[in-house]
């Protein structure tokens, strides 16, 4: 079984890493059933987030995953892990994911890709 990371005040259960950076593709949010992974083509966020075309990658609200898993056999690029198979070379990756969301604001700055 999986154990979820907490990080600051968020659960994390999947994460986004490396792979997703300049592909973006949208398959997992497609596959997502409770649209936890941002941000959206289309969508402005009134939290202050940037949307599509301003970030790298993807992220998944670790507030709104339910932990199915639903995203991870969809993404072409194999970008997404639970928490215990993520490789080390990522784990920053924890952090950036998780910041896109704390506070309801985005922390780019924060924590620099790997």
């Amino acid at each position: 079984m999986r154990r979820p990371c907490r990080t600051e005040s968020w659960i994390v259960a999947y994460i986004i890493a490396e792979p997703c950076i300049g592909t973006k593709d949208t398959a997992c949010v497609d596959a997502c059933p409770v649209d936890c992974i941002h941000p959206k083509k289309g969508t402005q966020y009134e939290d202050g987030r940037p949307g599509f075309e301003q970030v790298d990658q993807l992220f998944i609200d670790p507030v709104e995953c339910i932990d199915c898993g639903a995203c991870v056999p969809v993404c072409p690029v194999s970008a997404i892990f639970a928490l215990d198979d993520l490789p080390e070379k990522w784990h920053s990756y924890i952090e950036k994911n998780s910041s896109y969301v704390e506070g309801g604001k985005f922390q780019p700055d924060r924590y620099p890709a790997a």
